[in-house]
């Protein structure tokens, strides 16, 4: 959602986030190991386990951006290699998806994981979902809904759903359907001095107004990891994640002093010109590459106690 998001443009309206400049939808070509699929309506990267292997298998979600970005590839691409069958899913955006983040069916994602669960092996009985931003909100409702799923690392997180994100205009509609039926979502709020999250902060105070709105993480059978930036300027990311760490009291939070909505992730390589761009949504770019540093090995330990162990 990161570079997304950098792109807001100012918009008038009181009663949604500004209109948004579209990044170029990105289907990236798999790392080494992966290969592109589209099976049973599923569209993503899948880095399987090698012939005669058994591995745990993680669901990765990125955010806004839609497609299949670069950058979560890269997160799929190290979970691989830290031992785990990763399928990084599009669920918008990609060919033949909605190119507005707007009534996206959950099913989607309960058809990705029907066939990971079902993929040569794959071990069914192991299975967690990552997600970041938008995708870590998908992650935290698909999770309520599935108790088999063991683990959920929520970057970034939401506390409860949101309307949608529509590139062309504003978007009122709900992100995300049940059985065709939209999820209830809390409304933005007004506009103020910090943008967009604005919109999403003072959304929040309307809450108790909303209860539907909540995610249901108390419902999540499995363990909880939620990592994110004080000094987020998207969303109030932190706040959300200790909304959900009172309602769900097995889960853990991450939360860094100097960092943004750039808290989550691979770190960046000490030489990469993308570096400064770490500090575009919220804290510095040291901060959100410390944080990363710090963090990224935590949420492999994290999942290796939930999954492997």
């Amino acid at each position: 959602m990161l570079l997304a998001a950098a792109s807001m443009l100012p918009q008038v309206s009181a009663a949604a986030p500004p209109a948004m400049q579209a990044p170029k939808a990105q289907m990236t070509a798999p790392g080494p190991g992966g290969i592109q699929i589209e099976q049973q309506g599923v569209i993503g990267n899948w880095y399987a386990p090698a012939v005669g292997q058994v591995m745990p298998a993680i669901l990765l979600l990125g955010g806004s951006e839609g497609g299949l970005s670069s950058g979560t590839d890269r997160m799929a691409q190290a979970l691989h290699t830290a031992g785990f069958a990763v399928l990084q899913l599009a669920y918008y955006r990609a060919p033949g998806q909605s190119d507005a983040l707007a009534l996206i069916p959950l099913e989607t994602f309960d058809h990705a994981l029907h066939w990971i669960a079902h993929q040569p092996g794959v071990d069914a009985k192991r299975i967690g979902m990552v997600g970041g931003s938008k995708g870590a909100e998908a992650a935290l409702l698909v999770a309520a809904r599935h108790p088999e799923v063991r683990a959920v690392v929520a970057g970034m997180p939401s506390s409860v759903a949101w309307p949608g994100i529509n590139w062309t205009g504003i978007e009122n509609r709900a992100s995300w359907t049940a059985a065709g039926n939209p999820v209830p979502t809390l409304p933005y709020g007004m506009p103020g001095p910090n943008g967009v999250l604005d919109v999403y902060a003072n959304g929040l105070k309307s809450l108790a107004a909303h209860a539907a709105a909540r995610i249901q993480v108390e419902r999540i059978a499995g363990k909880v990891l939620l990592v994110c930036g004080e000094k987020d300027k998207l969303w109030p990311s932190c706040p959300m994640a200790q909304q959900i760490r009172a309602r769900q009291p097995r889960a853990q939070v991450l939360a860094y002093a100097d960092a943004g909505h750039a808290v989550f992730g691979v770190p960046l390589a000490p030489d990469s010109p993308a570096l400064p761009s770490l500090a575009q949504l919220g804290g510095t770019a040291a901060g959100n590459q410390a944080a990363r540093i710090d963090g990224w090995p935590r949420v492999i330990a994290f999942l290796h106690a939930a999954l492997v162990r």
